[in-house]
Parts: structure tokens; C-alpha cells; sequence
């Protein structure tokens, strides 16, 4: 990733301008990204401008910046090059200034959710967007759960209809949405079974799983255990095993899907889902995550009670946003990689 000079470091802050991960194209995250110092952004009447103290490592920012699949494109409206020049979406750090039309949220509040170019020393959310911290967590650990734990939650508790005894299977359980599966399944009083590598199983134990299934030596699809849900985090089990383990009435959700191809990028095996789904007896389901504050509040909840503690991996400077993107997307992270703003 480029750099900028040493003088752009030690330069006395305006407060006008910030620092920011920028890039001016689709490419390779080391090769188009850059640290820059460009205009700090201003705020509409229902948006809130927040001081950004931590910002999310999450697989959509890779995504945003290759421009691949090229359904991304289409989705964002930008064939040629992104719309925003700054990556990153879930953040936590302190309101500086609120819109006119904004209530509930005070210039001071510490927050955390979702925000435009969250890796920058600023970032414009909107008012719905945004909630405010639990007093138990800190910016690194608040950072870390909007993107994520957003997808946990509508998976298990919307599109999954998680209740008390339920059998679930997480597949993926050392991820960063995997990983507040886990806890959150628990919370709703699931028995909790997560599949992750052998290297990761006492981390996975110790968030609250039951049982845990090393993927590399055990198949979740032997037929011994039939799950009432299976959130699908991992993007590697074909939809023949997923069901195989499935109860006759259960229920699958898929959550994103990471292979490789410029087209289809892993959805291929979601479409081949929702276009099942009519003709059999269990439910196969994908969906894309509503980014709102009252899912941001009983996620807030959760982490208030204890019983959600988002399991971090590493932390990266701004200027090392990319070491952290790369580590994501190598699979070496256990729980949620975030990048610090101090």
C-alpha cells in the first residue's frame, strides 16, 4: 500500500481535513489503496458526523474495493470505479457534531454501527445507522460488532427462528459472524454445535458451544446429528451436505458466500437454494442484513447482559488496513480483525 510522505504524519490536524484510506479504482487492496489526508465530510439533517475510534475488518470491504463479482458493481451503481473513495462500513467512536433533525444522539456520545468510509479519522452515518455503546465495551470491541453481529442476529433470530432447545449448527463458528452465532444461538437457548478447524475448537468451546466439529477430520454430515438450523458462515459445504444435516423441516441459512469467480463469487450456490427451496420440505434461505439502530440496540443488549463478547483477533493501525484485510481474507483470524483510529 502506498504511503505518504513523513511530514503528512507529524502534520499539525485541520479541521477541515483527516486521514483517510482512499482509493481511485478497483483493484488489489495492496496496490490501490492508499493512506491520504483529503477533506473531512459534512452532514446532512438526519446524519450524525462521529470521531471514528476503531473501524470493522469485514469481508464486503475486499468486495467493494476488487469490485468482485461483478454484481458488486451493478449493486453500488459503479461499473469503472467505487462511488466512495473511502473503504469500510462498521465503526465505533464518539458524535462530534449531529444534524438538525437528529434526536436521541448528542454531540459527545460514544457509538458504534454503521457509517460511510469508516476507515478515515471521520465518517458521516445516518441517524438510523448508529446506537449507542454499551458502557461495558470498549472502541475496539464495539468496532467489531455492527457488520458481523447484524448478520447473526437476523440469521439465527429473523430468518432462523431460533427458540429454546433448538438444535443449531454453525458452520464457520471461528469467523467473525460465526463467533457471535455462537453466543447469540446460546443467548436464544439454542444447544449450539460450531464447525471450525482443530487450532480454533477451545476458542469456539469457550464462547459457548456444546460440541464443536473439526471440519478437516469429522463430517457434520454423517447423518448422526440432524439440525433444527444451520447457519452456513463458511461458504465451502456444498448445499448436498448442508441438507444432509439438516432436520426433514429445518431450516438453512446462508450467509454470504466466499469462492472464488468474478461473476458469481459463491452466490451461485444461494441461487441454487432459494430456487430449491419451493420444492422440499425444509426451508433454504439467504438474505442481505438490515443495517438498523434497533438491531444495533438488542445487539447492545446482548453485549450489556454478557452475553455477548466479541472475540477479537488482531488490531492494525490505519496505515496498516490492508495487513488486516489480508489476514481476513487468508482465513487466519479467530473472531474479528478491527483497525484502531487512536
Amino acid at each position: 500500500m502506498n504511503t505518504p510522505p513523513a511530514d503528512a504524519h507529524t502534520a499539525a490536524p485541520q479541521s477541515d481535513t483527516m486521514m483517510a484510506i482512499v482509493h481511485d479504482g478497483y483493484g488489489v487492496p495492496s496496490e490501490v489503496l492508499r493512506l491520504e489526508r483529503i477533506p473531512r465530510p459534512s452532514i446532512g439533517e438526519n446524519e450524525v458526523l462521529v470521531r471514528v475510534r476503531a473501524a470493522s475488518v469485514d469481508p464486503g470491504i475486499a468486495h467493494m474495493v476488487t469490485g468482485l463479482p461483478y454484481p458488486v458493481r451493478l449493486a453500488s451503481k459503479s461499473l469503472r470505479a467505487p462511488k466512495g473513495r473511502v473503504p469500510g462500513f462498521g465503526l465505533a467512536g464518539q458524535v462530534v457534531s449531529v444534524g438538525a433533525r437528529v434526536t436521541g444522539i448528542v454531540e459527545g456520545d460514544n457509538v458504534f454501527g454503521i457509517g460511510a468510509g469508516s476507515f478515515a479519522e471521520y465518517s458521516v452515518c445516518r441517524d438510523d445507522k448508529i446506537a449507542l455503546m454499551p458502557d461495558n465495551l470498549d472502541f475496539n470491541h464495539a468496532a467489531a460488532i455492527p457488520v458481523s453481529g447484524l448478520a447473526a442476529l437476523q440469521g439465527l433470530r429473523d430468518h432462523g427462528k431460533v427458540q429454546a432447545g433448538y438444535k443449531v449448527l454453525v458452520v464457520g463458528a471461528s469467523g467473525g459472524v460465526g463467533t457471535f452465532a455462537v453466543q447469540i444461538a446460546k443467548a436464544l437457548g439454542a444447544d449450539v454445535t460450531g464447525v471450525c478447524s482443530a487450532s480454533k475448537a477451545d476458542m469456539v468451546r469457550s464462547i459457548g458451544a456444546d460440541h464443536v466439529i473439526d471440519y478437516k477430520n469429522e463430517n457434520f454430515a454423517d447423518g448422526a446429528t440432524r439440525y433444527d438450523v444451520i447457519l452456513d458462515t463458511g461458504g465451502n459445504s456444498s448445499l448436498g451436505e448442508l441438507r444432509r444435516a439438516l432436520s426433514s423441516h429445518g431450516t438453512l441459512v446462508i450467509v454470504g458466500g466466499e469462492a472464488k469467480g468474478r461473476w458469481l463469487g459463491g452466490t451461485d450456490r444461494i441461487l441454487r437454494a432459494l430456487m430449491l427451496n419451493p420444492f422440499v420440505t425444509q426451508t433454504l434461505r439467504a438474505f442481505i442484513s438490515t443495517e438498523d439502530a434497533r438491531n444495533l440496540r438488542a445487539l447492545a443488549k446482548f453485549a450489556s447482559a454478557g452475553q455477548l463478547v466479541p472475540v477479537m483477533d488482531q488490531s492494525y493501525s490505519l496505515a496498516n488496513a490492508v495487513s488486516g484485510m489480508r489476514r481476513l481474507e487468508e482465513g487466519q483470524a479467530k473472531g474479528k480483525i478491527v483497525v484502531t483510529i487512536p
